[in-house]
């Protein structure tokens, strides 16, 4: 049952969110969890979609827990840890998990902000969010809806983190976020889950009018894709993976995108994508004019072995421009290089 009033008829959800560096994370915290955790564990690491489900077999030799990987519509278990698979969000409803291909968040799917946003939905209050490792800021928008139903935020010490940006984020944008090592944040999740008193609608709670449509369109729920109300106000700016118009969604401090079939930018993954997509068009623009460079230069040097002395001069003229347009192009790779401040296009390793 989704609603926070009503009796629990699910087990309270500690809903992990990692990208690069979250393997070793990952292995501290699920190797301390204790035996009889009250609690369903649900984990999202962003791994590439031809990624092999490795994950679930690292976590098992290290765990006193039993680690699956996600099956559409089981049961949420308390005493188990759930693993997302690669290519699929992984989602929380009635009382059980769903695996669906909707829309990419932040160019991911598995998503961090999809799990946690639809564990804010089904259970308020009774939802731990925990932000390790990962590069930009992945897990800021589902924390702030977590914290929004009544929910706690942790992260993983900065310090310890082999990538900061994402607890960092997380905290920042949720100031009240405890800020722990891994490894006690094991700890934390067990003291929690025994702590967590049945859910009695008296918990404050502040409503994100917008939840249940990300979460449908999450889901790939058609009446939600079929409305033609989308949450935030239009942008002025297209969606790196369709080109649809992008809709701004301000949550307090944080400013966030979704376009028209639900892809979902933060501002730093649209900057960082956006980066990713201008080197790609200078590559272009850069192999255009080399070839143009060359094609002149041919012509030139054909058009002076049959004496015609001025079409070979104007050859060159446009070889020339376009050698010296390349050296601009070639430069300005040169420049942007770096600027991405993030490793997410390549993927953390689920290798030991």
């Amino acid at each position: 049952m989704s609603a926070i009033g009503a009796e629990r008829s699910r087990p309270p959800l500690v809903v992990v969110g990692a990208s690069a560096g979250g393997v070793e994370a990952l292995r501290d915290l699920v190797s301390r969890l204790p035996v009889g955790l009250p609690a369903c564990v649900l984990v999202v690491l962003h791994v590439p979609a031809d990624s092999p489900t490795a994950l679930p077999a690292i976590l098992a030799r290290v765990s006193a827990v039993p680690v699956r990987a996600a099956d559409d519509g089981a049961p949420l278990r308390a005493g188990e840890v759930v693993v997302a698979r690669p290519d699929h969000h992984l989602v929380v409803a009635d009382g059980r998990v769903m695996l669906t291909r909707g829309p990419k968040e932040n160019g991911h799917r598995p998503a961090v902000d999809v799990l946690f946003r639809s564990a804010a939905r089904e259970g308020g209050r009774d939802v731990l969010a925990v932000v390790l490792s990962g590069a930009l800021d992945d897990g800021a928008a589902g924390a702030v809806a977590v914290a929004a139903r009544g929910g706690r935020i942790a992260v993983q010490d900065f310090d310890e983190a082999l990538y900061d940006s994402m607890p960092r984020s997380a905290a920042r944008t949720v100031p009240g976020a405890l800020r722990l090592p891994a490894a006690q944040l094991a700890a934390l999740a067990g003291d929690w889950a025994g702590a967590v008193p049945r859910a009695d609608g008296t918990a404050a709670v502040t409503e994100v009018t917008h939840l249940e449509k990300e979460t449908a369109m999450a889901a790939m729920d058609p009446g939600a894709m079929h409305d033609h109300e989308r949450p935030g106000r239009p942008s002025g700016f297209g969606c790196p993976d369709c080109a649809g118009a992008l809709f701004e969604i301000e949550e307090g401090s944080l400013v966030r995108f979704r376009c028209r079939v639900g892809h979902a930018w933060s501002a730093d993954s649209l900057l960082a994508r956006q980066v990713v997509d201008l080197e790609g068009a200078l590559w272009m623009a850069l192999r255009s004019l080399e070839e143009r460079a060359a094609l002149n230069s041919d012509l030139g040097a054909r058009a002076g072995r049959l004496g015609h002395d001025r079409t070979a001069a104007r050859f060159g003229e446009n070889a020339a421009e376009a050698t010296g347009a390349a050296e601009l192009v070639r430069q300005l790779i040169n420049e942007i290089g770096g600027t991405t401040g993030v490793d997410e296009i390549g993927s953390p390793s689920l290798h030991e």
